[in-house]
């Protein structure tokens, strides 16, 4: 059934020093056919490959509609099995073991959250008529920064710093000397910075290759070298494609990283409009090219020379945890959800501004606890997520901490409240 209902694209405008401009909208009104995708049953099924934190928030915006979740990981009482229906332990990587849980199962939808995994099973499983998500093709390209910065350079001629690539340190001797020092060098497979250093002297090379193969998720031992961005700020642009109805653009999102990782993010920040519109046009075109429905987090460096494309990921960023702290009207679990289950999505509206830091582990422990809970829980305007990893590790990321404020509030003050109020809590080895 079709039918037309008045729509108005939200385009941020230029989020100025001046308060008074920082929640302010240019609204475009035009009339939108929105197409409505009848869902056969009440209750799909939805197959989980990653169970982390991320995966574990999508399961609860599941749940809550009634959705049946199958949360898969290479390792027991991982965050989203802990709140799924059901749960597999499998190498993700090993295509029997996949096509096993998938004929086991039989999914409506297979949605991955990490990298490790036989992508390349995906083209079998739509044949099958199985919904992946975003696309096999669009999991395919974004699991290996060298199909998916191909083609945003290469094809789509989006503007991205320098790079080559090396499947050797030899080679990345090579790769260094053509890109330039200073550089990083990323793992063609991995995340949340892993295996992720920057090479500043010829004397970084070596330990550079041994750090990036250390850190690589899969079976592919390669790696991307890429001219240092001399950028001022990074943003992540959360974009939801839909079947049949327009991409949506959340709040530009600021972050902080540190060993390639996330400490901090913060919505909105605070960017140009010609800058916020040149991000929403590449996101537009590379999400438009990879197809399939679902939310992707696209990250852009920002620089005096205008905007570079940087990564892109088919599904929930870690940087877009901040909207947990009620900055939207959905947050980006619920998109992507209503994205991938063919709701429409009338309009995505900035309600608060907010601001998300980590939570981090300092020891190797195998029944991590925390401590200092409730100091934050008795702090205002303020919230948190414990992931309920089984393990904890130094540097990871055991949970979250949330601090908002009204629309008038400056960001920078909401970001060191954030920053300050997760260092109240511990995690005990």
């Amino acid at each position: 059934m079709r039918h037309f209902v008045p729509f108005f694209e939200l385009k941020t405008k230029a989020l100025h020093s001046s308060r008074k401009s920082l929640h302010s909208l240019r609204l475009k009104p035009f009339f939108c056919t929105f197409t409505t995708q009848t869902i056969q049953h009440s209750k799909m099924k939805i197959l989980l490959l990653g169970s982390g934190e991320l995966g574990k928030e999508f399961v609860i915006a599941a749940q809550r509609i009634g959705q049946t979740i199958i949360a898969v990981d290479s390792y027991e009482d991982a965050p989203a099995m802990q709140v799924a229906h059901g749960f597999e332990v499998i190498n993700m990587l090993d295509g029997e073991a996949l096509n096993r849980i998938v004929a086991k199962h039989q999914p409506d939808f297979i949605v991955p959250e990490i990298e490790a995994i036989r992508t390349e099973r995906f083209y079998d499983y739509e044949k099958q008529g199985i919904t992946v998500v975003p696309s096999a093709k669009a999991a395919n390209f974004t699991m290996n920064r060298k199909a998916i910065r191909d083609l945003a350079s290469k094809e789509l001629g989006l503007k991205t710093a320098k790079y080559q690539y090396a499947t050797s340190a030899e080679e990345l001797k090579k790769a260094v000397q053509e890109v330039g020092i200073p550089c990083v060098v990323k793992p063609l497979m991995s995340s949340s910075g892993k295996g992720q250093s920057t090479i500043k002297t010829e004397s970084d090379i070596e330990k550079a290759w041994q750090y990036a193969v250390a850190g690589s998720r899969g079976d592919v031992i390669e790696v991307i070298v890429e001219a240092f961005v001399d950028f001022h700020s990074e943003i992540t642009l959360l974009t939801i494609a839909q079947n049949n109805n327009p991409t949506l653009f959340c709040a530009p999102i600021g972050h902080r990283q540190e060993r390639g990782d996330y400490q901090e993010s913060w919505q909105p920040a605070l960017v140009s409009e010609k800058d916020l519109y040149e991000a929403q046009d590449m996101a537009e075109k590379i999400t438009e090219a990879l197809g399939g429905a679902g939310l992707f987090g696209v990250e852009f460096f920002l620089t005096n020379d205008g905007v570079y494309f940087s990564e892109l990921s088919p599904r929930p960023h870690d940087t877009g945890m901040v909207t947990l702290a009620g900055t939207q009207n959905f947050n980006e679990f619920e998109l992507h959800l209503r994205a991938i289950l063919s709701l429409p999505i009338f309009e995505i509206t900035l309600e608060k501004t907010g601001a998300s830091a980590v939570i981090l582990a300092s020891e190797d422990s195998t029944n991590p606890t925390f401590s200092g809970i409730e100091k934050v829980a008795a702090l205002p305007k303020t919230d948190f997520r414990i992931f309920g990893k089984p393990t904890s590790r130094p540097y990871r990321r055991m949970g979250v901490v949330l601090s908002y404020d009204s629309l008038a509030t400056p960001i920078e003050e909401l970001v060191e409240r954030a920053k300050a109020t997760s260092k109240l809590i511990t995690v005990n080895s």
